[in-house]
């Protein structure tokens, strides 16, 4: 019970202070570690109170994602499967996220090797583990929907070639910055532990799938674009070659990931009420949380320089 109040308190500061949200990112992305990583030791997963522990962060951050979703947004779309993509990537293209400066400008033009080594810490808790996500995604499905996560699945394994598989390649980018899982746990942002707590939550739970199609498909549909700029400053201060293995192939898969995504899986849950509603939250989520962590990213890149 002192753990649980403490976790209502934690919550409720959480949407007034800084500090007690990063607190609050910060022990959910501990409690998913338990079901994300093989432990070398004993743990509390499957604990009943931990489990209470863990929905009351997840409701919490669930009601926060929420608020940020304007009022009536979601039941604008169409039911009709074309009409739904249209609709979904035309909110997609007047989020204020697409083509975000961080990127079109600080990170293609301005960022220095410190710049683009804070980039990729930041970006690990979803990049470092999207075939992980992708395998707790698809379970239950079927049809064509279970053969595009599939497929999907099987490229992030570099189609079975152990030197391909894309956390694989993402790790050679820590190599060449030496980045430690040390750092790694005590540099990251509550914005960037935002992001991976979402993914995973979405992903996880059998009732969030639609949400999970929403923020995936989104995710991917925007990396191409980002991912440019990403190898163009990559190139531009001349960094070692393999280290931006990850980033120049993902700008041609994900743009067929994206499309694939959409007409295999989007479009044909239009007609389900609750499908292309969870969908179209799951990727307003997405585009609102990347705006914070891109603003937060733009304003410490901005004070540095």
């Amino acid at each position: 019970m002192r753990a649980v109040t403490a976790v209502r308190a934690l919550n409720s500061a959480a949407l007034t202070d800084p500090s007690a949200f990063f607190w609050q990112q910060k022990l959910l992305a501990r409690i998913y570690d338990l079901t994300t990583q093989i432990p070398d030791g004993p743990t509390a997963e499957g604990s009943v109170a931990l489990h209470e522990v863990t929905r009351l962060l997840e409701l919490a951050t669930i009601q926060e994602e929420d608020r940020h979703i304007p009022d009536g947004l979601l039941e604008q779309a169409p039911s009709e499967g074309k009409a739904y993509l249209s609709w979904l990537k035309k909110a997609a293209r007047q989020h204020r996220v697409f083509k975000h400066p961080y990127y079109r400008e600080f990170i293609q033009h301005q960022a220095g090797p410190e710049d683009l080594r804070t980039y990729i810490l930041q970006e690990s808790v979803v990049d470092g583990r999207f075939d992980d996500l992708l395998a707790m995604m698809q379970i239950g499905t079927s049809g064509p929907a279970k053969m595009e996560i599939a497929t999907n699945f099987w490229d992030e394994m570099g189609n079975g070639n152990p030197d391909e598989v894309h956390t694989h390649l993402f790790n050679k980018i820590f190599d060449v910055f030496e980045i430690t899982q040390e750092e790694l746990d005590r540099v990251l942002t509550a914005n960037a532990l935002l992001s991976g707590n979402l993914a995973v939550l979405l992903c996880r739970y059998r009732r969030y799938y639609p949400e999970a199609v929403g923020f995936l498909g989104m995710t991917e549909w925007l990396v191409p674009d980002r991912f440019k700029s990403v190898v163009s400053a990559w190139q531009r201060l001349g960094l070692p070659d393999i280290g931006i293995v990850y980033h120049k192939l993902h700008i041609t898969i994900d743009s067929v990931h994206a499309q694939g995504w959409f007409h295999n899986i989007v479009a044909p849950s239009a007609g389900s009420e609750g499908m292309r509603r969870g969908i179209a939250r799951g990727a307003i989520w997405r585009l609102n949380s990347s705006a914070r962590y891109l603003d937060e990213r733009m304003a410490s890149s901005v004070h540095s320089v």
